[in-house]
């Protein structure tokens, strides 16, 4: 860059802030025990109510028990991204 470009640059003032503030650890650290603890109970529960139906003879438990992880860890991506749209705290 040029001396002139440099001087027009510093002259426009501050560079606006573009990127939204970070979460702090603590927000981190619930987030994960949250998102844990919420998957486990909800795929723990799918996945053992399906398996149960499915030694029944039951084959709609395979309803449940297929989807059983993908949902868990929706629920974690879920509250991560409520998370990250919740305005900063100061």
């Amino acid at each position: 860059m040029t001396v002139a470009a440099v001087q027009v640059k510093l002259a426009a003032g501050p560079a606006p802030v573009y990127a939204p503030s970070m979460p702090s650890r603590e927000d981190i650290l619930i987030l994960g025990l949250t998102a844990g603890t919420v998957g486990s109970l909800v795929g723990g529960l799918l996945l053992g109510i399906g398996l149960g139906m499915v030694t029944q003879g039951a084959h709609a438990g395979w309803l449940l028990v297929l989807p059983a992880a993908p949902i868990a860890g929706g629920l974690g991506y879920l509250l991560a991204r409520r998370l990250v749209s919740r305005p900063p705290t100061v």
